[in-house]
């Protein structure tokens, strides 16, 4: 579980430039992967988003400034914020009370203590997975710019999902299809040498025409199938970061995740989840 050691010695990191600015791409080397996959695993593994986790410690530390008697402006600059407005904002999200009154003696305030990621054993469950390798294969679909906070893009995926099938591109794209894996596929483009992106796309290799193309590279997946409300995809996700990736033997590829939906109905979906995965070393 040495990955684990990683992403507390990525919070340890946090700490030292805590309540200033944070740069998540210094975050994710520490913890040897990906901004992208260090804020998805951060979220499931400590149950709430890496932007709430800094937020909260942030404000906590915050509070114990301004309980020293620091000046409000002064503590509202050295956590980053340009104005007192909107380090006011955030200060009473966190504590339900301004910041000036958390000066004051006897004020009710929040504290955070910084946390430590571990795994709970788990079991009982099935979870159901194969290993391919597979070569190179095309794509063709509709491309779109991604958020670099992760949690913004679980609200704008499915947006874009359904406006897709409103429009009826859906059905055009599935008329594309001539290649393995069968199916719609989500592909999420998101290490850090590029701008992320989402692909809703098919296996191709039809002409572009309107469509945007990209050549998924040759990797090793990690696929496991599920089935039901397409809201169940997370919860697949985060049982095989927090179950199957610990002791599975493997550790995140360098490669694009991709989601495979052969009945993409919200209510009863049916589809695979593809982790790009290479043997630890």
């Amino acid at each position: 579980m040495e990955w684990i050691e990683q992403f507390n010695q990525a919070i340890a990191l946090l700490e030292t430039v805590l309540p200033g600015p944070v740069e998540i791409s210094r975050l994710a080397q520490a913890a040897g992967c990906s901004a992208f996959h260090f804020q998805r695993l951060f979220a499931y593994l400590a149950g709430m988003p890496l932007s709430e986790y800094i937020r909260r410690r942030r404000m906590s530390l915050a509070a114990a400034d301004l309980q020293a008697g620091a000046r409000v402006l002064d503590v509202a600059l050295r956590c980053g914020y340009a104005s007192p407005t909107a380090f006011n904002r955030a200060f009473r999200q966190v504590h339900g009370i301004p910041p000036s009154q958390a000066r004051l003696p006897g004020a009710p305030l929040r504290s955070y203590p910084p946390i430590r990621l571990q795994i709970a054993v788990q079991g009982g469950t099935v979870l159901e997975f194969r290993v391919e390798k597979r070569e190179a294969f095309p794509i063709l679909g509709l491309c779109f710019p991604l958020r670099s906070h992760i949690e913004e893009n679980f609200r704008i995926v499915p947006q874009m999902w359904e406006q897709a099938a409103a429009e009826g591109t859906l059905a055009r794209l599935a008329a594309q299809m001539d290649g393995a894996p069968q199916g719609l596929l989500g592909v999420s483009l998101c290490q850090d040498s590029q701008p992320w992106r989402y692909y809703i796309a098919v296996a191709s290799s039809q002409p572009p025409g309107p469509w945007e193309a990209y050549t998924v590279p040759a990797s090793t997946w990690a696929i496991f199938p599920g089935r039901g409300p397409a809201s169940g995809i997370q919860q697949l996700e985060r049982r095989i970061i927090t179950e199957w990736l610990p002791t599975s033997g493997y550790e995140y590829a360098d490669a694009p995740d991709l989601e495979v939906y052969q009945n993409p109905d919200p209510r009863n979906a049916q589809y695979e989840i593809w982790i790009p995965v290479a043997p630890k070393p």
